[in-house]
């Protein structure tokens, strides 16, 4: 089978921008209607992600959401914000993040890599569950075959205040764990849903990690989320998921420079 050539990039949130094309805008309260429980997660007050509610207490989204990209290191989830339809300012609801887990395989360290990618995915517990009425929890999907049409709703650097849809997109190819569909995806879109639209209603089939280039296209990664998310709330049902912070700084006597050269090499498409 022949392989397809990927040039990978991080979603982070501060990289230059992508251009935006064959998107909707949900700006309006009738647009985004049916994606109230798609919202934003603010980040330490200065970033952003992309996720959605999967239960009136659990927002999916993508696990490198909760690493600093400046230290590589797990980062307090209780200062993580999940605005709920978020639009102009205001959202449906707000909560504030209780426990979250990350894919046990998931290594934050390292180069770009498709098992970094099909494992990069999270699930965040709130403080209090959402029981408003318009914020509907989405269902998920078995994973989608090469050919099928899919959709995202994401936040993005230069649409960070109401979120867009591309409602036709495709499945290019499913490669070691990893989705590449050709959606339209930029900074801030990490932890994204994609949707399945097979059986008359939206249903979450992968959450956005990263965009990349297939053959000089822009194209988006994602897991396949069945066992990952299987994996995931299993650790909250074995009560993980509590942050703990780091232990006391205490004097070590360290041979040599003690240092060691960390983190990922991003190209941009």
């Amino acid at each position: 089978m022949r392989r397809l050539f990927i040039i990978l990039a991080m979603l982070c949130p501060l990289a230059a921008a992508a251009e935006d094309t064959g998107l909707q805008s949900l700006e309006t309260t009738d647009a985004g209607r049916a994606w109230e429980a798609v919202g934003r997660l603010d980040i330490n007050g200065s970033e952003f992600c992309t996720g959605a509610l999967i239960a009136p207490d659990l927002v999916l989204t993508a696990a490198h959401c909760l690493f600093d990209p400046r230290t590589s290191k797990r980062m307090n989830h209780e200062k993580i914000e999940f605005l709920a339809g978020w639009r102009n300012g205001r959202a449906s609801a707000y909560r504030f993040v209780r426990r979250a887990v990350v894919h046990p395989d998931y290594v934050y360290d390292g180069e770009v890599s498709s098992g970094r990618v099909r494992n990069d995915v999270a699930l965040l517990e709130l403080q209090r569950p959402i029981r408003n009425t318009t914020v509907i929890p989405f269902e998920t999907a078995a994973r989608p075959a090469k050919g099928d049409e899919v959709g995202i709703v994401s936040y993005a650097q230069n649409r960070s205040e109401a979120p867009s849809l591309q409602e036709v997109c495709a499945v290019l190819a499913r490669q070691e764990g990893v989705l590449v569909m050709s959606c339209n995806v930029d900074f801030g879109s990490s932890g994204a849903p994609v949707f399945t639209f097979s059986q008359g209603q939206p249903r979450i089939v992968s959450v956005v990690s990263a965009k990349a280039q297939v053959h000089g296209d822009q194209v988006a990664l994602g897991t396949e989320l069945y066992q990952p998310l299987k994996t995931l709330q299993a650790e909250l049902a074995a009560g993980k998921g509590f942050y703990q912070p780091p232990s006391p700084r205490v004097n070590r006597i360290i041979t040599g420079d003690g240092r060691r050269e960390i983190g990922a090499k991003f190209v941009r498409p």
